[in-house]
């Protein structure tokens, strides 16, 4: 067998700890704890740092199904089927503080790029905003009308994005607290959706073995991938915006190329469905969860620039080529940071491409 390519993402280490399924996994800001929640009510702290303690946190009634570190990384957030939101402090002690107002299991927490709030998600058809230091809850969205799997805030912090079993992606302004449009194209209940980096594009996964991606200024579907044989159960864009990572249930991790609209990478390592996956704030890690209790970390590897200037760098614009035997989108500038337009352009190219060869 040949030995892999050094660009290829390698997995770095496996960790073993939680006695059901993983639920959901995130990088802390300097990449040195790594959370993870699972079905059996516990969150767990993974310390990068080889030889050094996991630490377990208990405290949740029931199983544990999302966390998020808050960006500074100093305290974590997590929610659970007990219908409750705790806030830890990432420590030994593992200190942690109550937020009710849920009235069934909330599926997803997700913390404002100030910290100053935090959005939930809940099996009650409801969104709600809550205010981190005065731990209080401000205000709900209640248009969904079935589950709600998934909210996230927007970079800027001005939009948030939900998904729910009722087959739609809303938008809400958050200052309005208006849903500002609905996303209906997909076949199935909506599992997760997030913002791409430069906060121009949405994207969102479903039951229906679907990945799609959503312009959320024209709200015009960009992108459309049907690669999973089983449904896509979450996903994260890598902070250059270049590239997509989806975990399924059908055990494999899959990496997007979103430059050029095409599969990178399908990577086994899960026995039994992918439940989670999330890139470090720098990218140079991912780390996935699944139904096998295990939680793997792997280097990225495939885009090689330097990951602390990734967000800073602002190179020049990606040339499109088409090549007319095939028509095949190529990129001839591949390692590049994204400004606010260029996804948006190079999608747009790809999408009038593949108009043109289609009869």
């Amino acid at each position: 067998m040949a030995a892999p390519c050094p660009e290829d993402p390698s997995l770095e280490r496996h960790f073993k700890g939680h006695r059901d399924a993983v639920t959901c996994v995130d990088f802390s800001l300097n990449t040195k704890q790594l959370a993870s929640g699972s079905m059996d009510s516990c969150l767990m702290i993974w310390h990068m740092k080889p030889q050094s303690r996991a630490y377990r946190f208990a405290g949740h009634k029931d199983a544990v199904t999302c966390v998020n570190f808050s960006p500074s990384g100093h305290l974590l957030a997590s929610g659970s089927r007990d219908k409750t939101v705790r806030i830890w402090i990432p420590n030994v002690k593992g200190e942690s503080t109550v937020f009710r107002a849920h009235t069934a299991t909330v599926r997803s927490v997700h913390f404002c790029s100030d910290g100053q709030s935090f959005v939930t998600a809940s099996d009650d058809k409801t969104v709600k905003v809550w205010s981190t230091h005065r731990q209080k809850f401000l205000f709900s969205l209640s248009q969904h009308i079935n589950w709600v799997r998934c909210a996230r805030f927007s970079p800027d912090g001005r939009l948030i994005v939900s998904a729910s079993d009722d087959k739609t992606v809303k938008l809400w302004d958050k200052t309005s607290r208006e849903c500002v449009h609905s996303y209906c194209e997909h076949g199935g209940f909506v599992t997760y959706v997030d913002f791409h980096p430069s906060g121009t594009c949405i994207a969102a996964a479903g039951m229906d073995n679907t990945v799609k991606v959503w312009d959320v200024r024209t709200h015009r579907l960009l992108q459309h991938y049907q690669l999973h044989s089983a449904a896509v159960n979450a996903l994260s864009f890598h902070p250059s915006g270049n590239y997509l990572l989806t975990a399924s249930s059908d055990s494999t991790l899959k990496i997007l190329d979103l430059m050029e609209g095409r599969l990178l990478y399908t990577l086994h390592g899960h026995q039994g469905p992918a439940t989670t996956v999330a890139f470090s704030r720098t990218g140079e890690y991912f780390a996935s969860g699944g139904s096998d209790e295990q939680v793997m970390v792997w280097k990225s590897n495939f885009d090689v620039v330097d990951y602390g200037e990734v967000t800073k760098v602002h190179r020049p614009p990606a040339t499109l080529a088409t090549s007319s035997r095939n028509l095949t989108v190529s990129i001839l500038e591949q390692r590049l940071t994204l400004t606010e337009d260029k996804l948006k352009q190079c999608l747009e190219n790809q999408q009038l491409i593949m108009q043109r060869t289609t009869p």
